[in-house]
């Protein structure tokens, strides 16, 4: 597909509102500049999203960002979409188309320059390799050592194409949990924290199930339980009072916390709030 033919797109099916990102001479994806809600884009909308955004991509992966408004527009938060950026291993001659499909969700198609066309990206994209520039030494490599180099470089893989909450801050969150079989996710505080969201990996990771909308569940601190609810925002489950919770407990944005799911019936019924180094 040619640069002309990508264009082409944002001009069909124009019953949905959409816009493209490209970079510009001096910019980078990380640029505030990137960051901003075409104003247009906004109104054609008639204020379907508010506060956030959902990006969806044809692979299935899926990021939430957070929107605040200053005098010069409305803007992503730098850290989630810093986050989507690295997740998607943006390029300078990436091209992205921005569709809203409904509420506050957008598919957004990545496409990628391949010598004088651009192909649209379809799959989770792959760290480039990394290459040992160190001189060999003078000894054969053995079956077995051949066999961990191997080992190595799948869990390099593996580790490689996270999603939201799979990069974690905390070294050996294990170690907190009340019940190693428990699933668990750690959450890095950010400016917004009226609402704990669960990750959609996280629950495809574990099979998660929730009660339904405005049903119970309980935070369970080191020395007191809170009553919450479950709240669900097109199929996205987030409990409710964790602004309390960070407040009481003095947390602030860039804090993190450990997670612990406690189930009944294969449901969640609480999660179990660790602190770390605490």
């Amino acid at each position: 597909m040619t640069l002309n033919s990508v264009f082409d797109m944002l001009q069909e099916n124009v019953s949905k509102p959409r816009f493209s990102k490209s970079l510009s001479l001096g910019e980078n994806w990380k640029s505030k500049s990137m960051r901003i809600i075409p104003e247009e884009f906004v109104r054609s909308t008639n204020g379907a999203f508010e506060h956030r955004l959902v990006f969806k991509v044809s692979w299935g992966s899926s990021w939430q960002l957070w929107l605040h408004r200053d005098k010069n527009g409305l803007f992503m938060e730098e850290e989630d979409w810093d986050e989507f950026v690295d997740d998607n291993l943006l390029c300078p001659n990436d091209i992205l188309i921005f569709t809203h499909e409904d509420t506050m969700f957008t598919e957004v198609r990545i496409y990628k320059k391949d010598l004088h066309f651009f192909k649209q990206v379809i799959s989770p994209p792959l760290a480039p390799e990394v290459f040992n520039t160190k001189p060999q030494s003078s000894h054969q490599e053995t079956p077995s050592s051949a066999a961990v180099s191997a080992s190595a470089l799948a869990s390099a893989s593996a580790s490689s194409s996270r999603a939201r909450q799979s990069c974690s801050p905390v070294q050996n969150p294990e170690q907190y949990l009340t019940n190693p079989k428990n699933p668990y996710f750690v959450k890095t505080l950010s400016k917004k924290i009226d609402v704990l969201y669960v990750n959609q990996d996280v629950i495809q990771r574990y099979g998660l199930k929730f009660g339904p909308h405005m049903s119970p569940v309980h935070y369970l601190l080191p020395r007191e339980t809170h009553e919450a609810v479950i709240k669900i925002y097109r199929n996205t489950p987030c409990i409710n009072g964790w602004a309390a919770i960070c407040k009481k407990y003095n947390k602030k944005e860039g804090d993190s916390v450990v997670c612990e799911l406690e189930r009944s019936g294969g449901v969640v019924t609480a999660v179990r709030v660790h602190f770390v180094n605490e």
